[in-house]
């Protein structure tokens, strides 16, 4: 009731198996109304590379200039696991808080706000990401992640050159595995190519459907694979440790997980979790109106009630 009755609040659902459990929404927000679920679109790139994993066509000790030879400094010798596992370090920034992060440079050219000179496409942006300053490498010497969208965009475009098809075909799939009772929306840049980076915009219930994908490890509504059982299994025993206040959890192959559960959350004020145990998947959807539109403590309580919803009993 408290999360729910925020001002920031925009809608809730909860679904178990093929029964909606529970759904609540904002006044001025429709059952039926897309909602951009930003950086929870970052799981996709879980059941994507995680086929072609299994499918045998990526390595994921490969470095990301064998498989992307245009790529620039910041990620060529970085490993296809590294960067699933936002374990890279290198000149790519992601702090709200700075009016001159690299990550609005970033939405600049893939589309998503504004840019102050020319429209370089998103391909060239991230080609041209260099190492950190000072640094000789991309090891991360940090101890816990490094987040940068970036890593989810290199992904896409080595899930496109080993696919051997177009990223929108993957996502028209994916709508077709959730079983969505709306549509899927995707963002672009200015060339097309789907930002799965934060891109995705989804109903409540709809985002639920989405993410329990993961949580039947893989399997879509007509059981056929979509993602990868022994790759989601992988992901739910891995990871690189989150800082505090996240810090029992571990960011594991574009998602979160406690080991239990998967989920991620979404600049914003979005969170979404799927407990492959127990089949329950929930989503949380809101506005945080503050200066940068980001507040970490703001998360905590979200990501407590939905996992302890998705435990059950």
């Amino acid at each position: 009731r408290r999360l729910t009755g925020l001002p920031w609040f925009s809608a809730m659902a909860v679904i178990e198996g093929n029964r909606l459990v529970y759904e609540s929404y904002a006044a001025d927000f429709r059952a039926d109304q897309p909602h951009s679920i930003m950086s929870i679109s970052k799981m996709s790139a879980n059941l994507i590379i995680g086929r072609l994993w299994e499918e045998g066509r990526i390595d994921l000790g490969e470095t990301i200039g064998a498989v992307l030879p245009w790529i620039g400094a910041g990620y060529r010798e970085a490993t296809v696991q590294d960067v699933l596992n936002m374990n890279v370090k290198n000149g790519y920034d992601e702090d709200y808080s700075n009016p001159d992060t690299t990550a609005f440079l970033h939405e600049a050219a893939s589309g998503m706000r504004l840019p102050t000179g020319g429209e370089p496409s998103n391909r060239d942006f991230i080609a041209a990401i260099g190492l950190a300053p000072g640094a000789k490498d991309t090891v991360n010497d940090t101890g816990t992640y490094l987040y940068k969208s970036a890593n989810t965009d290199v992904l896409a475009f080595v899930a496109e050159a080993r696919g051997g098809r177009a990223l929108g075909q993957w996502l028209a799939d994916l709508a077709d595995a959730a079983g969505v009772e709306g549509a899927l929306h995707v963002a672009t840049d200015r060339q097309g190519f789907p930002l799965l980076n934060g891109g995705i915009c989804l109903t409540a219930r709809d985002l639920c459907r989405y993410g329990a994908v993961l949580g039947r490890l893989g399997l879509g509504v007509d059981g056929r694979p979509f993602g990868s059982d022994p790759f989601l299994r992988a992901t739910l025993a891995g990871g690189i440790s989150m800082p505090p206040p996240r810090g029992h959890l571990r960011y594991s192959n574009q998602t979160n997980t406690n080991g239990v559960w998967l989920g991620h959350g979404g600049y914003g004020g979005q969170y979404l979790i799927t407990n492959p145990k127990t089949g329950r998947t929930a989503a949380f959807l809101s506005v945080l109106q503050d200066t940068s539109g980001y507040d970490p403590s703001y998360y905590p309580p979200i990501i407590a009630m939905l996992a302890e919803i998705c435990a059950g009993g």
